[in-house]
């Protein structure tokens, strides 16, 4: 149930970034948005920690602030993998837009987690 929920609450943050941004595109139907919130979570779950381990010294001299880009790549490298989540213009336009999708994603998430309860009553 849980892993359901946290799908949901992907899916919704992925949908707002989505909305916002111009740059980012989702293709039509929300099993599309399902599977690019399933790919995402499992880039963040296999992908991020190795990538966390590797900035680690550049994260700790910007003083974490470099997590947000490397959230970025993680944006990307979904939008890479499937062609489900779109991200348009050049390599610095699309790594923009994906680092603003992460800050998005990442603020809305949080915000549904706190708000929808996470299965463990």
């Amino acid at each position: 149930m849980r892993l359901a929920i946290r799908l949901l609450i992907n899916a919704g943050a992925i949908w707002v970034a989505a909305a916002v941004l111009p740059d980012l595109a989702i293709a039509d139907g929300i099993g599309s948005l399902l599977l690019v919130a399933l790919i995402f979570g499992l880039i963040n779950a296999f992908i991020r920690p190795i990538a966390r381990l590797l900035t680690l010294p550049i994260r700790i001299l910007t003083l974490g602030l470099f997590s947000i880009v490397v959230n970025g790549f993680m944006v990307m490298i979904t939008a890479w993998l499937i062609d489900a989540l779109t991200l348009s213009g050049g390599f610095w336009n699309q790594l923009l837009t994906a680092i603003l999708a992460a800050i998005i994603i990442g603020v809305v998430s949080s915000v549904l987690g706190w708000v929808l309860p996470d299965g463990d009553d």
